[in-house]
């Protein structure tokens, strides 16, 4: 398959439940290589809304579903030593940062509590959990042979939106989002600035635009996106598989195109 090349040995996606969070991780079950672990990390994993990844953690054992708030410091200590303890001795290959909330407000309607909600789960969030897992991160980068980067080493990957791109603020007559944009902005901006920070620790990180896609976040303002869970995570996957050394501290889409800043 495409995504031959993604050989992750373990791989914690934040946000789950549903939406592309539970298509990665069907995904990464799927493949004919699997990870030897996949921590799914949600809100509530044994409420209503995880029901689907329930199904899939009885037929995986390999599957291993953790209790994470983003947005609660404690809650993420919890998550990394949960990750650490079930790792045993080896590292965390790859942080996937997929957890974020939007809120449709109009640039008039914004307001305090709107904006630092959104930003504190979608940009602080990633901060915080990336700073917990990267002991993990580190492991696994120092347990790999050869210095080059890639996702099989190590690797935090946030999801971020070309609803975040200053040069091209796509899709702002049918939504404004204000909060959600900044937010998306913010977090490129700390993508490259962990790129910087982890290079010393061989640890690639990178923003990735998963489309315009069908969930329930991507159909709240009444349009039908055109992009289906399935491509947009297919196509992520591939391109996971194909980052190197040049990709660190970029922004890509899920068909491995540039996205402006």
């Amino acid at each position: 398959s495409s995504m031959a090349g993604l050989c992750v040995r373990s791989v914690l996606v934040t946000g789950a439940n549903r939406g592309i969070g539970l298509g990665l991780v069907r995904q990464f079950l799927g493949l004919t290589n699997p990870p030897e672990w996949v921590f799914a990390a949600c809100r509530d994993p044994k409420g209503q809304r995880a029901q689907e990844l329930q199904n899939l953690a009885s037929r995986h054992p390999n599957l291993v579903i953790i209790p994470l708030e983003v947005t609660d410091p404690a809650s993420i200590k919890a998550a990394a030593a949960r990750v650490g303890e079930q790792l045993g001795g080896s590292g965390l290959n790859l942080l996937i940062n997929n957890a974020g909330i939007a809120k449709m407000n109009s640039l008039d309607n914004e307001t305090l509590e709107n904006m630092m909600q959104v930003y504190t789960t979608n940009t602080v969030g990633p901060l915080l959990l990336s700073q917990a897992f990267l002991p993990l991160l580190k492991k696994a980068a120092q347990g790999s042979l050869g210095s080059a980067l890639s996702c099989s080493k190590a690797a935090i990957i946030n999801m971020s939106s070309s609803g975040g791109s200053i040069a091209f603020p796509y899709g702002w007559d049918l939504m404004q989002v204000v909060s959600y944009r900044c937010s998306k902005a913010a977090l490129n901006m700390l993508t490259k600035c962990q790129s910087l920070g982890y290079r010393e620790h061989c640890i690639l990180c990178a923003a990735l635009h998963p489309g315009w896609v069908q969930t329930d976040m991507g159909s709240s303002a009444g349009h039908t996106p055109p992009v289906t869970v399935d491509a947009s995570v297919q196509g992520m996957l591939k391109v996971l598989s194909s980052l190197s050394e040049k990709d660190t501290g970029t922004f890509l889409d899920w068909e491995g195109k540039v996205v402006p800043w």
